[in-house]
């Protein structure tokens, strides 16, 4: 099947895995419309409008506890009264006995018209995962392609609580998306729901970001380098008494709570320290600008809470009209999926999820010129290889770095590629230019187009030499490809991604090239440098 779009202005099949699967007019389109059922809940109108209609089943699957979402969803859910709500949680048989999640929610999909999936769990990318996988299945099988939702992934994301948050901060400017001002404050590390707001920030025109916490818990780098892709102006403070030093002080503060359970010993021991610096204390109040408003995800820590229950009563909260918002857009999001909203423009969505891609060679396999005279590849005399009859052989190994470097790249290439045929040879040696490289002679051993773009991501910038009759007759110069798949050997280095193979879903690891040339798994969406997505 080709890739393709079918114009349509339903969302029925669309998934949420995370908050850049909406596009801002589609994120408008929900808190538009959460507004209207907002408005008509209060007037005691009518909300038949909002409800879904159709045989819907919305499964409630949470194999990671929770309280608040999770009850939020399940409400939001019994709002469709036509819908059939089943609820899954952590201690459900079918999660804890290491069956397949993929055959699971296949299985699952077959029950009603249309299904609906919320997921929450530890695994990083799941939903991505199940996206695919199940859509697939349903492909197969003449099934409607079910949609899946997102409760939050580890520390990956949370796009459900961005809608609600983006919904809120809405609120407070009377709708006016021109501009924001915003202070993330806490553990951005570890918050995933401060990391869907890299994208989910893009609802306004123009964007301030303040991001205030100890490098112990800071921004993780890549999460900056989007926010000012996408335009937005960031600043960063080690604490929020630092950040009140300055003038320029956002009306919006958003703070969440240190993650204990998902830190190493080493920051532990300063717990104290990074609390310290997260934490609003009742001296700073005099330093606030009129018209700010704190919020928070919620729940707070008890004990320690970055935002103290001293501040409940005053102007400054904004976290308790932010909770009961969830309520609101989930039914929203409920209402678009399950078909009871259609959008006045295209919700279509290509179909490259469901098929493997395809990857233009042009692009990174370059026929180079083949001059006269090369033979097998050395010229006669000089220092290298023995030149060969037939064969390939493999020039230009990491070029220009340190011998020790090329040493590895070679044997890594060896291994990966299995290249254990009898009489090849390499080595390293000093080109023309005073750079060291590295050879592979392979004698009567040709590589196939798999093979070559399984070596372009292996070791880009390389020279692949086919040789005949002891002359080069072809010559390809390889860069990075733009998609990296379907190879064992690849691996996310994210320990905690769907991908792992010791979660058991056998699924291959699988990257796309940024802008910077960095490779993002396609599921939990880690940056890797080319060397990093090997399992060797």
């Amino acid at each position: 099947m080709e890739n393709s779009v079918v114009l349509k202005n339903d969302f029925l099949g669309r998934s949420l895995a995370v908050i850049n699967d909406f596009t801002v007019d589609e994120q408008l389109f929900l808190y538009n419309q959460t507004y209207r059922l907002k408005q008509k809940w209060l007037n005691k109108e009518d909300l038949s409008e909002f409800m879904i209609n159709k045989n819907v089943g919305i499964y409630i699957v949470f194999i990671e506890p929770s309280t608040r979402t999770k009850e939020s969803f399940i409400n939001a859910a019994k709002f469709h009264k036509k819908a059939r709500v089943t609820i899954f949680d952590s201690n459900h048989s079918s999660f804890n006995k290491k069956e397949s999640y993929v055959d699971t929610f296949n299985m699952l999909t077959g029950y009603s018209d249309y299904s609906i999936f919320i997921v929450r769990t530890k695994l990083e990318g799941t939903c991505r995962l199940l996206e695919r996988s199940v859509s697939q299945f349903a492909l197969r099988n003449n099934l409607p392609i079910p949609s899946f939702i997102n409760a939050g992934d580890g520390k990956h994301e949370h796009p459900t609580q961005e809608l609600l948050d983006e919904f809120t901060f809405l609120e407070k400017k009377n709708f006016d998306n021109s501009f924001i001002h915003i202070a993330l404050v806490g553990d951005l590390l570890h918050g995933r729901t401060v990391h869907s707001k890299i994208n989910g920030l893009k609802i306004f025109k123009s964007v301030k970001v303040d991001l205030i916490a100890p490098e112990e818990i800071s921004m993780p780098f890549h999460y900056i380098e989007k926010m000012k892709n996408n335009g937005f102006e960031v600043r960063i403070f080690e604490s929020i008494e630092k950040y009140l030093k300055q003038k320029d002080i956002a009306d919006i503060w958003y703070f969440t709570r240190l993650q204990l359970e998902r830190m190493g010993e080493d920051i532990l021991e300063k717990e104290f320290i990074l609390r310290n610096s997260v934490t609003f204390r009742k001296d700073f109040l005099s330093l606030l600008p009129h018209q700010v408003k704190f919020y928070h995800p919620l729940p707070r820590h008890k004990i320690h809470p970055t935002i103290p229950t001293f501040l409940d009563k005053l102007p400054l909260n904004g976290w308790e009209k932010q909770a009961i918002n969830g309520y609101w857009t989930r039914i929203i999001l409920l209402s678009m999926f399950g078909g009871a909203l259609k959008a006045d423009f295209n919700t279509s969505v290509k179909t490259e999820m469901l098929d493997e891609p395809k990857i233009d060679d042009e692009k990174f396999i370059v026929n180079a010129e083949v001059k006269n005279g090369n033979k097998g590849v050395q010229k006669e005399g000089k220092r290298g290889i023995k030149p060969i009859k037939n064969g390939t052989v493999i020039d230009h190994i990491a070029k220009g770095k340190k011998t020790e470097e090329i040493y590895l790249t070679i044997m890594k290439i060896r291994k990966i590629m299995k290249f254990f045929d009898i009489d090849s040879a390499d080595g390293i040696f000093k080109s023309e230019d005073g750079n060291f490289k590295g050879y592979i002679s392979l004698p009567d051993r040709y590589l196939t187009k798999k093979e070559i773009k399984k070596l372009s991501a292996i070791s880009p910038n390389i020279t692949v030499n086919i040789i005949k009759n002891s002359r080069v007759i072809k010559k390809y110069r390889i860069k990075l490809p733009p998609k990296v798949y379907g190879f064992e050997e690849l691996r996310c280095k994210n320990e905690n991604c769907i991908t792992n193979p010791i979660y058991g879903e056998n699924v291959k690891g699988s990257f796309i090239k940024d802008e910077k040339g960095q490779l993002i798994c396609e599921y939990c969406e880690t940056p890797h440098d080319y060397n990093e997505i090997w399992d060797i």
